[in-house]
């Protein structure tokens, strides 16, 4: 499950806003909201664009964002 509010906080520092993401992703404003909010899913094409617009650089990282294990 993602860490929604670590991903917000990524979103911030990363200075994007989820209208650039959603376009990036090729996604709606919908699909997007229900990804973050653990609604859906986020397909491996999907993420790995994220992890590359979002500047993510460690495992452990990622996997503290969209790997969570304090929701399941």
């Amino acid at each position: 499950m993602v860490d929604t509010i670590e991903l917000e906080v990524m979103i911030k520092r990363a200075n994007l806003t989820k209208k650039a993401i959603f376009k990036e992703l090729g996604i709606s404003t919908m699909s997007l909201y229900k990804k973050i909010n653990n609604q859906s899913e986020f397909r491996t094409k999907e993420l790995a664009k994220l992890v590359d617009l979002l500047g993510i650089e460690n495992l452990k990282e990622l996997s503290g964002i969209f790997f969570d294990q304090k929701h399941d």
